[in-house]
Order: C-alpha cells, then sequence, then structure tokens
C-alpha cells in the first residue's frame, strides 16, 4: 500500500489585504457610552441580589469572573468593563476571539465592523492589513511568556494606540487583571491572513485557557457572570471547572458555594434552574443547562437577567458601583 499524501491546503500567499481605511465601519467610537450616558430604565426583581453577591465576593477576597462575547463591545459598553475593573469589582475578563479584534481596530482606528453582507461578495471580507497586527502581536507576547489577551494587551498599551482609553485588554494590562481569549481556529478573521500560524494561536490561547482554569480553583465564595456568550462561554467555563474540582477534592476543598448569572436576549421561562428534556430545544443552549443548572447544583445560586447588553450592562455596573466605591486610578 502507498503512503498517504498530504491534503492540498490553501496557498495564503495569493490573498490581496487591502488597509482598514478602505473598509467601510458600521460602529465607530462616537458609539462607545460614556459612564453618565442616559440608559433605558433597567428592573429586575435580582438585580440588587446579584450586585451584592458581586459586593460579598470581592470584599471576601473572592473572585468575580466575567466571560463576554463582543457584543458588548460593539454595544459600546467598553468603558463600564473597564469601570468595574478599576474598581476592583471584576478580577478577570474571559473574552472570545472576535473581542480582541474589534477592541484592537477600536483602539487602533475608533472604529470597528464591517458589512459581512458586503464584503463576503466582493471577497475581502476579514482581509484588512492592519488587523493581521494581532498575529504578530501573539507571536511577540508567546516569547515572553504571555497568553493572546495579555499580548493584545501589551501591544495596545506599549503601542500607544490612540483610543487605549477605551481598551479592555489594555485596561488589563495596566491593572495586572488578566484578560484571557479562547479562540476556536478558523473562528475570526485574523485566521485568514498570512502571517497567522496555527502553533502560535493554540499555545498563545492555551495558555490563556490555563490562566482561566487556574482562576476558577478560587471561586468558591466568587461570582460568575455570562454576558452574550453561547457557546465559548459556558464550554471553557465547564472543562475549567471540572479541572478545578479535580484538584479541589484531592486537597480536601470544594468548589460548590458561588454565583453566576447569564445576560443573554433568549426568552426562556422563569423556571430556568430545572434542566429541560433533551425532546425541547432549550435544552441545547448552553448557558441554562450549564451556567445557570448544572454547575451549581450542589449548592450554588444562578440568576437569568433578559435585555440588551447596552442596557443591562450599564445598569449592573451602576448598581455595582454604587456599593462597592471609588476606582483606585
Amino acid at each position: 500500500m502507498s503512503e498517504p499524501q498530504p491534503y492540498p491546503v490553501f496557498d495564503r500567499s495569493r490573498l490581496t489585504l487591502l488597509p482598514l481605511r478602505e473598509r467601510a465601519h458600521d460602529a465607530d467610537i462616537s458609539e462607545i457610552l460614556p459612564l453618565d450616558a442616559p440608559t433605558p430604565e433597567y428592573a429586575h426583581p435580582d438585580l440588587p441580589t446579584l450586585t451584592e453577591r458581586i459586593v460579598t465576593a470581592r470584599r471576601n477576597g473572592r473572585p468575580v469572573i466575567l466571560m463576554m462575547g463582543a457584543h458588548p463591545i460593539k454595544k459600546g459598553c467598553s468603558r463600564f468593563v473597564i469601570d468595574l475593573m478599576e474598581r476592583g469589582a471584576i478580577t478577570h475578563v474571559a473574552t472570545n476571539g472576535a473581542c480582541a479584534i474589534h477592541d484592537f481596530e477600536f483602539a487602533l482606528i475608533g472604529a470597528t465592523t464591517e458589512s459581512v453582507a458586503r464584503y463576503i461578495i466582493e471577497g475581502q471580507f476579514g482581509l484588512w492589513k492592519e488587523t493581521g497586527l494581532l498575529n504578530d502581536a501573539f507571536r511577540e507576547g508567546l516569547r515572553c511568556g504571555m497568553g493572546m489577551g495579555q499580548a493584545v494587551g501589551r501591544a495596545i498599551e506599549e503601542g500607544r494606540l490612540p483610543h487605549r482609553d477605551i481598551s479592555i485588554f489594555a485596561a488589563g494590562y495596566r491593572l495586572r487583571i488578566p484578560v484571557t481569549s479562547h479562540v476556536g481556529v478558523g473562528y475570526d478573521i485574523i485566521h485568514e491572513h498570512p502571517n497567522c500560524d496555527g502553533a502560535t494561536l493554540g499555545e498563545s490561547s492555551y495558555r490563556d485557557f490555563l490562566v482561566f482554569a487556574r482562576a476558577v480553583e478560587d471561586l468558591e465564595g466568587g461570582v460568575l457572570l455570562n454576558f452574550g456568550t453561547a457557546v465559548m462561554g459556558p464550554e471553557v467555563y465547564l472543562k475549567a471547572l471540572a479541572m478545578a474540582r479535580n484538584v479541589a477534592r484531592r486537597q480536601g476543598r470544594s468548589i460548590r458555594h458561588f454565583t453566576t448569572a447569564v445576560f443573554d436576549l433568549q426568552d426562556i421561562p422563569e423556571d430556568f434552574r430545572t434542566e429541560m428534556p433533551k425532546t425541547e430545544a432549550h435544552y441545547y443552549y448552553r448557558p441554562w443547562k450549564t451556567i445557570l443548572v448544572r454547575t451549581v447544583a450542589d449548592g450554588g445560586e444562578s440568576y437569568y437577567f433578559r435585555g440588551d447588553h447596552a442596557v443591562t450592562l450599564p445598569t449592573l455596573a451602576r448598581s455595582v458601583a454604587g456599593k462597592i466605591g471609588k476606582a483606585s486610578t
């Protein structure tokens, strides 16, 4: 039998990358909300309880971990996340790959988000020169022992990008608060670029996963928030918690008494603390079964908040800020 031959691969040297100045943007810096921006009232009976859980966790030296997809950034909420970091209310931010891209583009040019419908037809979607600089940042960061998120923060902060004040990643680097990036290969536009290195991508994001897993080891008495990530958030958290509980068990410790909260647009029943049967579509909504039910079933508590991130995140941030006091910077 003959030796199997490798499959042919796409030759990225044939790609044409254009500068960001030629891209039409769907979001610009004017949409980043100031901390005093008027927002619609959001009343939820569980919000005061969640606020108290966050404040108590921090007063007791326990972590408050924020997991998020890219929409809170695209909806203009970056300043609220940064403010909570500066106040010491958030101890870890876990993101997907799109967060790093939108955060970096905002910091670099004050604009982000392209029209997928337009640029996929033109064959130009995602192929913008400056965004690919993130791949170089990952490589440089890895040489210094940094994971992906820290490398992004360093590139923005030390590179003195013009709008770094609205960068969550730069804030994490400056404040020494982990901002980790958890990517899937092929998920993000920078994976299209000729300078993307799969080994670097895997190692730097896996390093971030281990940083996150270490943070979850301390979750007893803490809080985990999940804003708008239906796959990355629950899946990364689930594996990290399994690792943390495995070690804790052998140390005679438990990680059971903590609070979780999901903020999303899904309309789920009020009785969300019971897992749906597999015959129901809601069973496959991971934030529900993983974050709200399974991982808190042995002593924790969970809350669900439905609403637009541009309303719910500022509302929560202001509620916490009112209780926790002034920022440290």
